[in-house]
């Protein structure tokens, strides 16, 4: 039962994870577009 509660937490963790770093990446590569547009 322990493991596969363990399992559980362990996929919801990468799942979060996936999701933050997900939103990182679309933000930064909106702000580059922002700024690079904003130059010209």
């Amino acid at each position: 039962m322990m493991n596969d509660m363990g399992m559980g937490m362990m996929l919801g963790m990468g799942l979060v994870w996936l999701l933050i770093i997900g939103v990182l990446v679309l933000s930064i590569a909106a702000l580059w577009k922002y700024l690079r547009s904003e130059k010209k």
